[in-house]
């Protein structure tokens, strides 16, 4: 693996939720979390919770405009993310290649 992972990424984007508010501003571009919440089967407080992980991650980044704060993805820190993940299946490919390989040796031993 050539990427280091980074725990705290991958706990904000394991929780679905998290996920789902990702999916809905990169669809929207931004939102708050007010509008975001309308998408979701939570409150408003609870959106406003899921988004202060994703901002502490660094997966998206608020503005304040008047009395809220437009949330937007932070597209570097999810392309982080995108190179981790894939460096993480290719590693977990090689291992199950190496593992096939030796189920393969000891079938054609028995």
């Amino acid at each position: 693996m050539t990427t280091t992972v980074d725990d705290d990424l991958w706990s904000a984007i394991g929780d679905p939720t998290r996920r789902r508010l990702l999916d809905l501003l990169l669809g929207d571009g931004q939102g708050t979390a007010t509008s975001l919440s309308e998408h979701l089967p939570v409150t408003r407080q609870a959106v406003a919770k899921h988004l202060a992980v994703l901002d502490r991650a660094g997966l998206v980044h608020a503005q304040a405009e008047g009395r809220e704060k437009q949330f937007r993805v932070d597209e570097d820190q999810l392309a982080r993310a995108v190179a981790q993940l894939t460096d993480v299946g290719n590693a977990w490919d090689a291992r199950l290649r190496r593992i096939k390989r030796i189920a393969e040796t000891i079938e054609r031993n028995r």
